[in-house]
């Protein structure tokens, strides 16, 4: 592989284009590393800042296929991609990174959970279904008893393809897909570690971060770093995201999502190959940001500092309930007035209920007063449509 990264005819492909995608692609223009990203939106958030833009179908054979084809190294920004193009770009010499084996095992919850019982890695008790219709059958054998978590085995993000199932009528309209179902655990904390690795096996990892969820969406609404935990819980979560990364074997970032329960215990709940929701604060927050890092892990240079600067706090700007079309974000001048307050908006252009629009980082010296500013700033603002 060609290493002039810079100003040069090198091109880095991206399966995505949605604000992850458009988050990287700012140190990639910082860089002048040549782009070109394929995502199904004509209007993706990535279009502006890449060099090319295809609009394609994420999931078909020949539109990943050949879209690899025409780029030196292949990324993802999602993990709803054609696995099977991945490895046949592999075969043809094409480096994809995260791997498409690694992709594999990430991308069916089932495969994932298996995955942590075979290394050993604490995760919660589950059970796997071909279809949803089975889980009534295994309740009235004694197989299985509420409450529980029911996941989707694919295609679920942000709060979508799961359901917290604690009685007979909760089952009613799910979907009936491939699932699993997990006990439900009763944690005192949501917490995150993303790790990143580079080809050569250099690795680094960031502070433990906590995520405070919203009840109704099951979508994280603030994310803290550092967690507030003890150093010693934080090391053991430190080491299980180690343990998994290192059981991966994956290149660029990998966010492992954690339970703390109240036994002080450690399990995984899921991980994520790619930048993530939970690494957001650190554009303001830490020495070398999560994009930036993911971009020297892919292109196989030393890796950066991952230390915080500062305490900060993320809060996820998500449509109002009751509305949907075109977007409006009220009270931004508010928010703005505030010291240490960055906006971030996404660029899509129609907001429903729940949708991720953008995101705010709040950043201070003193955590606690990070966290009563992200308050503010999510009761100030309203991401609602036009009238």
């Amino acid at each position: 592989m060609s290493t002039n990264y810079f100003s040069s005819n090198f091109t880095l492909g991206i399966l995505g284009g949605g604000q992850l995608g458009k988050m990287l692609l700012q140190e990639t223009r910082k860089w002048d590393i040549q782009t070109k990203v394929l995502d199904p939106a004509k209007d993706a958030p990535s279009r502006l800042a890449c060099n090319h833009f295809e609009q394609g179908d994420l999931m078909d054979y020949e539109t990943v296929f050949n879209f690899g084809k025409t780029v030196d190294l292949l990324t993802i920004e999602i993990e709803n991609v054609n696995i099977d193009a991945l490895e046949a770009l592999e075969k043809e010499g094409i480096t994809v990174y995260p791997s498409s084996d690694c992709l594999r095992s990430i991308a069916n919850k089932g495969t994932q959970k298996l995955f942590y019982t075979d290394h050993q890695i604490p995760t919660a008790p589950f059970n796997r279904f071909a279809y949803s219709s089975e889980i009534e059958d295994s309740i009235s054998h004694g197989g299985l008893s509420f409450p529980f978590v029911w996941k989707s085995a694919q295609f679920g993000y942000d709060g979508q393809g799961v359901k917290v199932v604690r009685q007979a009528s909760d089952l009613k309209g799910l979907p009936n897909v491939a699932c699993i179902t997990e006990n439900l655990i009763a944690f005192e904390k949501e917490l995150a570690v993303i790790v990143c690795r580079n080809p050569s096996g250099e690795s680094v990892h960031y502070p433990v971060v906590e995520m405070e969820f919203h009840p109704e969406a099951n979508q994280v609404e603030y994310v803290l770093c550092p967690a507030r935990i003890t150093d010693h819980l934080a090391q053991k979560a430190i080491e299980v995201a180690l343990k998994t990364s290192e059981a991966y074997g994956h290149v660029g970032l990998l966010a492992v999502e954690m339970f703390l329960t109240k036994g002080g215990d450690i399990l995984v709940n899921e991980v994520a190959p790619r930048p993530h929701n939970s690494g957001h604060y650190s554009i303001e927050g830490s020495y070398t940001n999560q994009y930036e890092q993911h971009l020297r892990a892919l292109l196989d240079l030393p890796l950066g500092n991952t230390a915080s600067k500062v305490a900060a706090v993320m809060v996820n700007l998500v449509g109002a309930e009751g509305h949907t079309g075109a977007v409006v974000y009220e009270n931004m001048k508010h928010i703005l007035s505030l010291e240490g307050v960055t906006p971030h908006i996404y660029g899509k252009k129609e907001t429903r209920p729940f949708r991720k629009m953008g995101h705010v980082t709040i950043v201070h010296p003193n955590m606690q007063t990070a966290r009563e500013m992200a308050e503010t700033v999510k009761k100030s603002i309203a991401v609602i449509s036009e009238k």
